[in-house]
């Protein structure tokens, strides 16, 4: 797992070709790589915002207390995990007019190292101040769909051009569901003692 994630961040194009090659299963693409790497931003705003609190642009802090915590914390791990499924998913789906077209479980792989910089942005949950935690996250975004455009022509078989178009569809329909996983994440977070 380590050895992937440090290539990835690296030399990405080696280590995509490398992963590819593995043939790796969903079940241990999940059991060695994304259960643990999801941990990171659950573990990192598990402690954040049981110990700080939200920090907002007035100086209130908004902190959970550890039950409230507990329950948002598996909520929004269980989020993370359906989130990698559902974009192996839609890049399954999307390649479905190329010859070359690659199994469930090669693009559900793909996608969840693909995912990799956003789960280490995570990090910054532990000092959860609303601007600093986006800016980080949308520098974790950027990497994860540099990452796509470089793995897509390589994944599909295609030319650059083409995976260019993909690429940018695909990160399109991932955007999306990040901003969907995002809402839902702030309502856990943000309002979570409300809820439970």
């Amino acid at each position: 797992m380590v050895n992937h994630v440090w290539g990835l961040l690296a030399h990405p194009n080696v280590e995509l070709k490398q992963i590819k090659s593995e043939n790796e299963s969903v079940s241990h693409l999940y059991t060695h790589h994304v259960l643990l790497m999801a941990l990171i931003p659950v573990v990192s705003a598990f402690i954040g915002t049981t110990q700080l609190g939200w920090l907002s642009g007035q100086g209130q802090a908004i902190r959970l207390d550890m039950f409230t915590a507990f329950y948002t914390a598996v909520a929004f791990y269980l989020l993370m995990l359906a989130g990698v499924a559902i974009m192996g998913k839609v890049i399954h789906w999307m390649a479905r007019r190329y010859e070359s077209r690659p199994s469930l479980h090669l693009c559900m792989v793909f996608a969840g190292y693909v995912a990799t910089p956003m789960f280490l942005s995570g990090l910054v949950a532990l000092y959860p101040v609303v601007w600093l935690c986006l800016f980080v996250g949308v520098i974790g975004l950027a990497y994860s769909g540099y990452l796509l455009y470089l793995g897509i022509p390589h994944f599909l078989n295609i030319d650059r051009k083409e995976g260019f178009i993909f690429s940018s569809s695909t990160l399109a329909m991932g955007i999306l569901l990040l901003e969907l996983l995002l809402g839902l994440t702030v309502l856990l977070w943000g309002y979570g003692s409300w809820l439970f």
